[in-house]
């Protein structure tokens, strides 16, 4: 278990890290490239977003391994921890005051994370086959792709895009555990298709979240996000991830106490100023000057010394 929560955690870093570097590239490129594959080809060409591409794909190999040594109950909420060093970066390099609000985060994740390292259930190397999981498996992609329909709507590029990241992230963080299983067993081969799953899983997820940091401030994004990869997972892990809640302490309810307790600390850290201006410091320092009602408008980042035209109702729609 300690194995695992270690491993947990180190890929909670990269993943994070990887979070703040690729927001900053994401809010610099067109709206119109929203939920469209283009806004990769765009973001792919920057530097600074392959670096945080990089760390994402370093750490995927430990959040399998970690899934190795420890019960998906207990590693996927670990994986929200890495919340603290984007905290800790940013009290440290930002000057942003660390109140109350972010010791009562931390708290709740370091409490909640505890809960479920002694209350989460034995690892197990199995999970269900069948219909069962494959219509899981399916619901949740759809889900997923369910914004790409309407992308051309007004709005899509939101709230929709935040929610089909999580799933996405969700999904594919669930089937890291079917590839770390099947590898235990010495199916190599169904691994490698399971891992294709994570892969495409996790395309869907990085195209929705850079398209909803491009509209939406980080302090909207990342709660949800972080919650639904953090959750979901957990709670498919006793329908179809073969891990049974049925000895844990109040027959799963320490689970699920514990659980929340973590998501409550990642909805409060990622909500905080000094994530949130860490993850994206374009969003509060855009200073909009009207030419003329209803037409364009010229926007000034101070912090980067940046010029660009923006849309006077986007810019009122987006604060």
């Amino acid at each position: 278990m300690l194995l695992g929560l270690l491993l947990a955690l180190a890929a909670s870093a990269l993943f994070n890290i990887a979070v703040a570097v690729q927001a900053l590239d994401a809010r610099e490129l067109p709206r119109e490239l929203s939920l469209r594959i283009d806004l990769l080809r765009r973001l792919v060409r920057r530097r600074r977003w392959r670096f945080g591409m990089l760390l994402a794909l370093l750490g995927w190999p430990l959040h399998a391994a970690a899934l190795g040594s420890a019960p998906l109950t207990a590693v996927q909420p670990a994986l929200a921890a890495g919340l603290l060093i984007l905290l800790f970066v940013a009290a440290r390099t930002l000057d942003e005051p660390v109140g109350a609000r972010e010791v009562a985060a931390v708290l709740l994740i370091i409490a909640g994370e505890a809960g479920l390292a002694w209350a989460a259930p034995d690892h197990s190397g199995t999970h269900t086959h069948g219909w069962g999981l494959t219509a899981t498996l399916c619901a949740l992609g759809a889900i997923a792709l369910f914004p790409y329909a309407l992308r051309d709507r007004q709005g899509a590029g939101g709230h929709a895009a935040i929610v089909s990241a999580g799933v996405a992230f969700a999904l594919s963080g669930f089937v890291t555990k079917l590839v770390s299983d099947d590898l235990n067993d010495g199916a190599i081969f169904t691994a490698w298709l399971w891992a294709d799953l994570v892969l495409a899983a996790a395309i869907v997820g990085v195209l929705s979240e850079n398209s909803a940091f491009q509209v939406r401030p980080a302090s909207q994004v990342a709660p949800l996000v972080f919650s639904a990869q953090t959750v979901l997972p957990v709670l498919l892990a006793p329908v179809v991830g073969g891990e049974s809640w049925g000895d844990t302490p109040l027959g799963g309810g320490a689970v699920v106490i514990a659980l929340a307790a973590v998501v409550a600390g990642v909805v409060l850290i990622a909500r905080s100023r000094a994530v949130g201006t860490l993850i994206s410091p374009h969003a509060t320092e855009l200073i909009v000057e009207p030419e003329h009602e209803g037409g364009r408008a010229h926007a000034y980042d101070q912090g980067a010394g940046g010029h660009r035209e923006v849309d006077v109702r986007d810019a009122e729609r987006t604060g």
